[in-house]
């Protein structure tokens, strides 16, 4: 036996650190760090506390490129899950799931039990979230097809579970979207029939007139916007355009050339108060975005969702150097053949793609400076091919060549099959889900006043589901994948007043804390060992 244990039902932490109210989580915190000054190692300790909302709005979420593959294998496996569908294939009955899915389907370790097991809760279970059973979908698509014919055009889902799903799907029609051909490929006008006309000012007014009309008509809380649309060229940044939050404003009004599509649906949902969140790898957050999200104190997240090769490389970079092994050439190649695939065939957009897949190992690398100079980084080329025949089943392989002890090479190669929507679309549920959490939390610091502090506008917290993390200005870029993992599950346990999980487990590791641990019922270490 493992000796670990599940817990799946609610539980109540009881401690002077941890209270509940009708309204809210409270917690008391001592936040930890350390300071390094000189030579001089000073640990840190500030208190403060935690408040977390324990009602869950009633939550919309809105598609930029809903009928897209992500879009509708999105909106479609949310309804499957709601009404539980099962569907045959050729290995038998399957039933719906949220896999992939680090919120819905993954597990964090609590604490131990009093012999010293560990118990584990789904990650879930820790503090109210957002079911996405309970989401309502919307959103908008330069392709004005029905999501249940997009669905079938996408070919994700098995032909089965596209027929159960089909009914469902057929009366939902994308809301006409922003088209600026200059900044996708040239192949995607065939596609762009559902497009909306008039100044980009006129076109941010209907966006904005959209969301109000659907968070009116749904009864909503709130709405989250979430860019899952083509990958765009990169926006010049220009002083007297999009440097400043006035400037942006000016510009859209204006018309100018250098505003993009996802740059005015950024602008639009901040001005009507919702979370946006950007998927793709293009520069949308241009500085006056980011300006205007801190001034109206809205939320904004990206970029780049981190689904297949990307968050393999930052596991594979991460335990290579940290193992003291000097990677010095990672080479990765992908194919794919969705739409996807034929927007990032243009040399701009795949531009866009190269920057955000590349730039993941640079934290890893400036950590070890036994391994690396102060400017010295690997080798790293990215090759993605349009290949329509293998459809959504992206093709990936990785040559990661590493010196090793006394001038010794190492060399891994990997293949990898990603079913490229099903593997993107859960990571949109946890961007919703940790996004909406992230509304509900706020902190106090001692000695600084009453005021409650929400979070700074450029949500960090969601770098573990993004390729190339946003983050304030003067704040690290981290793409460790643990650690942006061990920043969400120490974030939950904060709300509820427990330390960190240090993974010390002294208890293991001593006489005496084993003596106490085995003195009665069943031992902690469950295998006989010999030794």
């Amino acid at each position: 036996m493992s000796g670990c244990k599940n817990l799946d039902g609610k539980f109540t932490v009881e401690s002077d650190s941890c209270k509940y109210t009708d309204d809210a989580i409270i917690s008391d915190y001592s936040y930890e760090t350390t300071v390094v000054e000189g030579n001089t190692v000073k640990p840190i300790t500030t208190k403060m506390q935690f408040k977390t909302e324990r009602k869950v709005g009633k939550t919309g979420v809105m598609l930029v490129g809903i009928g897209g593959n992500n879009g509708c294998t999105c909106v479609a496996g949310a309804i499957a899950n709601k009404l539980n569908l099962t569907w045959e294939t050729k290995e038998g009955t399957q039933k719906s799931n949220y896999w992939g899915s680090l919120l819905m389907a993954s597990t964090v370790k609590l604490g131990n039990d009093p012999h010293g097991n560990a118990v584990y809760t789904p990650m879930n279970n820790m503090l109210p979230l957002l079911d996405p059973n309970d989401i309502i979908w919307g959103g908008w698509d330069i392709n004005g097809t029905n999501l249940g014919d997009a669905m079938k055009r996408a070919k994700v889902f098995e032909y089965d579970l596209q027929q159960k799903l089909y009914p469902h799907l057929k009366d939902r029609k994308p809301l006409p979207s922003i088209y600026f051909p200059d900044f996708i490929a040239a192949n995607q006008g065939e596609r762009a029939d559902n497009v909306l006309t008039g100044t980009k000012q006129e076109q941010m007014d209907q966006i904005r007139k959209d969301i109000r009309e659907f968070k009116k008509e749904n009864e909503l809380d709130q709405v989250i916007v979430l860019w899952s649309a083509n990958t765009e060229r990169f926006s010049a940044v220009e002083e007297g355009v999009n440097d400043t939050a006035e400037n942006i404003l000016s510009s859209i009004e204006m018309g100018e050339a250098e505003v993009s599509a996802s740059t005015v649906f950024a602008v639009a949902s901040i001005l009507e108060g919702s979370t946006f969140i950007n998927g793709s790898p293009q520069n949308t957050f241009v500085p006056g975005v980011v300006e205007l999200a801190r001034q109206k104190k809205v939320f904004i997240a990206g970029d780049d969702f981190k689904s297949g090769q990307t968050k393999m490389k930052s596991v594979m970079v991460d335990f290579l150097v940290s193992a003291g092994i000097k990677p010095v050439s990672i080479v990765s190649y992908n194919h794919l053949g969705n739409n996807d695939g034929k927007n990032l065939s243009a040399p701009s957009q795949f531009r866009s793609k190269e920057i955000s897949k590349s730039n993941v190992v640079d934290d890893m690398v400036a950590s070890n400076r036994i391994l690396f100079e102060e400017d010295e980084h690997p080798d790293h080329v990215v090759v993605i091919k349009y290949v329509p025949y293998v459809a959504d089943s992206k093709r990936a392989m990785d040559e990661y060549t590493s010196e090793i002890f006394m001038g010794g090479k190492n060399t891994i190669v990997m293949h990898n099959t990603c079913e490229d929507s099903l593997l993107a679309t859960p990571l949109i549920y946890d961007l919703v889900i940790l996004g909406e959490l992230c509304q509900r939390v706020q902190i106090k610091k001692d000695g600084e006043g009453e005021e409650w502090e929400s979070f700074h506008p450029v949500l960090s917290i969601l770098s573990y589901m993004l390729k190339a993390p946003l983050v304030p200005n003067g704040a690290p870029v981290v793409n460790a994948l643990f650690t942006q993992r061990c920043a969400i599950v120490n974030l939950m346990r904060a709300c509820l007043g427990l330390a960190p999980d240090n993974h010390m487990t002294l208890e293991h590791r001593f006489e005496s804390t084993l003596a106490a641990l085995n003195g009665e019922g069943e031992p902690a270490n469950k295998k006989m060992r010999l030794g």
